[in-house]
């Protein structure tokens, strides 16, 4: 991403959502995003999809300005998890494996996404027919599927928005631990309101109010004692009055 200015459409009366953002991330490395609420992660993740086009400044994808690359292209070369999961009217089977070359690895991404372990609740497993949109799983059994479905893909560049937001803490880091042997080799962006989960990321970004703010791994990031900081702290003491 390269001196990115972006305000959604419609909105040209208020300010930046993203001012000036540049960031790069080599291939097989893990990026993490970071930021309180409204601090424009998830705007970082809605351009590296091109769902929107940036007012200023470029996206690219190995060195190639994204807009100059066919959509469907695109979005074949990312596995995304998005925030809102969509699952079809469909069984889990089909729904994990929408896009995917064969179902070989179906046991191995419910097994990585902690998947399996929902299984044994569901009917028919993962022959299990679907309401729509998944009405019939909880928000974090949805939120795994989509995982799943991301990771059969096998995509060179995985993308997860915040996407851990309904599974508790110690799925959550069971989930981390297994997409980093997952993606090994390979591109991605982690997205997340949670500090602790981000930091084994390669390279860690701190965006404050549509800036980036403070960037590095999370060693460096706590030394500095900056918003990295603020943010871990003000999290582990919210964590402390939760029990």
């Amino acid at each position: 991403m390269d001196n990115v200015w972006f305000k959604y459409p419609g909105t040209q009366d208020r300010g930046w959502v993203l001012q000036d953002v540049s960031f790069r991330v080599e291939a097989g490395q893990s990026l993490a995003i970071v930021g309180a609420t409204g601090s424009g992660k998830s705007t970082v993740a809605e351009l590296l999809v091109r769902s929107y086009d940036p007012d200023q400044g470029r996206v690219l994808l190995d060195g190639l300005d994204i807009r100059t690359i066919a959509l469907g292209e695109l979005r074949q070369n990312l596995g995304v998890v998005p925030q809102e999961t969509f699952l079809f009217s469909a069984t889990l089977r089909e729904n994990i494996l929408l896009g995917a070359p064969d179902d070989g690895r179906l046991e191995l991404v419910a097994e990585v996404s902690q998947l399996a372990e929902a299984l044994p609740d569901l009917p028919n497993g993962f022959d299990t027919m679907l309401g729509e949109r998944g009405i019939n799983l909880s928000g974090g059994q949805k939120q795994r599927a989509a995982i799943a479905r991301a990771l059969a893909q096998e995509p060179p560049v995985f993308i997860l928005d915040d996407a851990l937001s309904a599974v508790d803490a110690h799925t959550e880091a069971r989930i981390l631990t297994g997409l980093r042997d997952a993606l090994a080799g390979r591109t991605s962006v982690i997205i997340s309101h949670r500090l602790a989960a981000v930091r084994d990321a390669d390279w860690i970004i701190v965006l404050d109010g549509g800036k980036m703010v403070e960037q590095g791994i999370h060693a460096d990031l706590l030394a500095a004692g900056g918003r990295y900081w603020e943010l871990l702290r003000r999290q582990e003491i919210e964590e402390q009055l939760e029990v």
